[in-house]
């Protein structure tokens, strides 16, 4: 019995020590497992030039628009442009049935030739009724009938001499030609139409769209910073349609409306840009920034850095020894993809733009990639982080360390020599 309670008693013993062993061996892997480096990626806090700057949402428009018609009446014969295309000035658009005008035209001119020979004969009877004034052979009557004939005759021949004009202008007015360089829209009537003379429809409606127009609006306290500046140099305007923001078009402030929007409280403006390639088009939406000045020396970091805390806005610092430290900042405007930092951080830091939610005070870190002043990722080996990365690798703690002593990871190598 006592030889039983003993084994007994042994056993329980055996089992305590195994339980208490297996304890000790989870809180080793536990804390070997709380070192492990967290990977990350970072960029560097960088000094460089700021611009000042306005944002507004803008509208382009043409530099040049007109709803062509016709400005004399008949059937269209020709038809020489179709939708979308492009023309110089004073291209040939739609021609009419000239047949009417030039039958004005020649009737015009054969009035003119009569009025001229009857103006002859009138002048030639004038001068002589005038000698035979003189020795009282004709009537007082008959030489003022003379000379009645002869103005009515001159004032004849200006009405005809402004019939042949007006004719040639009908045949000028039935060819439809292009005011400037631009581009068609939809091409509204075709070849067989009938139209009136200064018909409300449009036949077209022709764009002049390089240069182009994007037109915005600020509020009125913004003018006179505007006005200020504009008497230095041009001002230079960003526009950025849907799909382009990374690509603004570079333009110049072309205008500044004479008056404020009393319903508002803005003033219009307008860009004007060049639009080599025509990604600006009108009608479009476009964000608009206008550059008032540039400052220089101006410390930034990606926003991605920056967080939010109880405290106000933070960042997560790598330093020289691969261990995050959190940093309390004071954060400015937003410029693009970078947030301008006031105070807490200096040119060179590596702040951490990925990998935050695993982060704390003081953890290891191991920098697995590295963005660079325009925000392109880089692999750690392209960077100077390469050699912090490797580093990190060999630092206690980090994953690729040397387990430590009692880890699974060392328990498994030392039941493998055995």
């Amino acid at each position: 019995m006592k030889l039983r309670l003993s084994l007994l008693v042994s056993l329980g013993l055996c089992l305590c020590l195994a339980f208490a062993a297996g304890c000790s061996d989870g809180k080793k892997q536990q804390q070997g497992q709380g070192r492990r480096a967290v990977p990350v990626t970072v960029a560097e806090a960088t000094l460089g030039s700021l611009p000042v700057s306005l944002t507004a949402v803008g509208n382009v428009e043409p530099y040049q628009s007109a709803a062509v018609r016709t400005q004399v009446g008949g059937l269209i014969v020709e038809q020489r442009v179709r939708d979308g295309q492009e023309v110089a000035a004073g291209d040939v658009l739609f021609v009419l049935d000239q047949r009417p005008f030039q039958a004005a035209l020649k009737e015009a001119q054969g009035k003119l030739e009569r009025d001229q020979a009857l103006l002859k004969k009138a002048e030639d009877d004038f001068n002589r009724y005038s000698g035979l004034k003189q020795k009282d052979v004709v009537s007082q009557q008959q030489f003022d009938q003379a000379s009645t004939d002869a103005k009515s005759l001159r004032a004849s021949i200006k009405l005809s001499e402004a019939q042949i004009e007006q004719a040639r202008l009908q045949m000028d007015y039935s060819v439809i030609k292009a005011p400037f360089a631009g581009r068609v829209g939809t091409v509204l009537v075709n070849v067989g139409n009938v139209i009136k003379a200064n018909d409300d429809r449009n036949l077209l409606v022709l764009n002049q769209v390089q240069p182009i127009y994007v037109s915005f609006a600020l509020p009125e306290q913004h003018l006179p910073a505007v006005t200020a500046h504009m008497g230095k140099a041009p001002l230079e305007v960003l526009a950025a349609v849907a799909g382009e923001e990374s690509r603004p078009e570079k333009g110049v402030l072309a205008s500044v409306d004479n008056s404020v929007d009393r319903a508002t409280g803005t003033i219009k403006l307008k860009g004007l840009f060049a639009n080599k390639d025509k990604r600006l088009w009108p009608g479009q939406f476009a964000k608009v920034t206008l550059n008032l000045e540039s400052r220089e020396g101006v410390l930034t970091a990606p926003s991605a850095a920056v967080q939010q805390g109880l405290q106000g806005p933070f960042v997560y610092v790598v330093g020289q020894d691969n261990t995050a430290a959190l940093r309390p900042v004071e954060t400015g405007q937003i410029v693009g993809e970078r947030m301008v930092i006031l105070k807490g951080l200096a040119a060179g830091d590596k702040v951490v733009t990925d990998g935050h939610v695993r982060l704390t005070p003081g953890a290891a870190v191991e920098i697995k990639a590295v963005r660079d002043a325009q925000d392109a990722v880089l692999a750690p080996k392209d960077s100077k982080a390469a050699q912090d990365a490797k580093d990190a690798k060999a630092a206690p703690g980090s994953k690729d360390a040397k387990a430590a002593p009692g880890s699974k990871d060392a328990k498994a190598s030392g039941e493998k020599a055995q």
